[in-house]
């Protein structure tokens, strides 16, 4: 077991997937007095030693974080911010420091990283103000990251990046209709069926969606009994789907016959979030990334489970 605590509050965390020679992950922090930052967390198997590394993030409180599946130094954020005496949430692509690329940059111990950290690169805004409040952006799985959908209220927008991340633009869009205020709380992005298909989280439904044609193709009515908090596809099976919510459960569904889960978690008492772990393989410097389901409220305190076996 790993224990690492952060100053400031923490709930958004994410696997650094294009890193191929460490086992690393990003997490952004949350503070109204303070400004925000990006710690990158980086853990050497062959000592059992985590370390700590801070970039600045010169937005608001960050609610969702996401790294590029193609370049390293490329990242995600949802963040809010004040406009016009109303906190409105944001999506932009951000850029690490040319040292960090190179793998140059200053060693996570030396404590002048951490008190005048660098600041990221923004590259540019995933201008949705039109479209409501991003809930969370995420890139295609296996592409080459030029593509990215942001859930923001009740539109899932895909969006093509330019060749160097500095402009977006909408491709194509869906939206969530029925009655009432309907808003997207979660999504994943399928790494299966060429990656052309998409889930998403609403109050208590879970949804798939043809990224192809941007139209529905199932629907999990009341998957949960409250809140869908997250939800995540199994990497190696491509038709299971996880779930949890705030009912304090985890399900788990496959897409090809939705009445009901395959299992279902519910020795908890508070809801769960799922968290990516990495498992680093040094042969051919592969990494191998399996998924769980893990009771998390804050990351104020990451700890870091034991491996388990696939």
């Amino acid at each position: 077991m790993y224990q690492l605590y952060f100053v400031l509050q923490a709930r958004a965390l994410t696997s650094q997937t294009a890193e191929s020679d460490a086992i690393r992950f990003l997490v952004g922090t949350q503070s109204l007095k303070f400004d925000n930052q990006i710690h990158i967390i980086d853990f050497d198997d062959e000592n059992n030693i985590i370390s700590k590394s801070v970039l600045q993030h010169q937005a608001g409180e960050i609610w969702h974080i996401s790294a590029s599946p193609a370049d390293k130094a490329v990242l995600t954020t949802c963040y809010n911010k004040t406009s016009e005496s109303r906190v409105v949430t944001c999506g932009a692509v951000w850029r690490m420091p040319p040292e960090w690329e190179s793998g140059s940059h200053e060693s996570p111990d030396d404590p002048h990283n951490s008190h005048n950290p660098q600041n990221l690169e923004l590259l540019c805004h995933l201008d949705n103000s039109s479209h409501g409040n991003a809930s969370c952006v995420l890139w295609e799985p296996m592409g080459d990251g030029k593509h990215v959908i942001s859930l923001a209220d009740n539109h899932a927008l895909l969006w093509d990046l330019t060749e160097s991340s500095t402009q977006a633009t909408i491709s194509s869009s869906a939206t969530l209709e029925g009655k009432g205020q309907l808003k997207f709380t979660a999504g994943k992005w399928s790494p299966h069926h060429n990656c052309t298909q998409l889930a998403t989280a609403n109050d208590t439904a879970i949804r798939g969606w043809d990224l192809r044609t941007m139209s529905q193709i199932y629907c999990i009515e009341n998957a949960h009994g409250q809140l869908v908090r997250d939800l995540d596809f199994n990497p190696n099976k491509q038709y299971y789907l996880a779930s949890c919510g705030d009912d304090c459960k985890v399900k788990f569904w496959d897409v090809r016959n939705i009445n009901e889960p395959v299992k279902t978690l519910e020795e908890h008492s508070h809801w769960w979030a799922p968290v990516l772990r990495c498992r680093h393989t040094r042969t051919g410097h592969k990494h191998t990334h399996t998924h769980t389901a893990w009771p998390a409220r804050s990351l104020g305190r990451i700890k870091q489970p034991p491996m388990a076996e696939d």
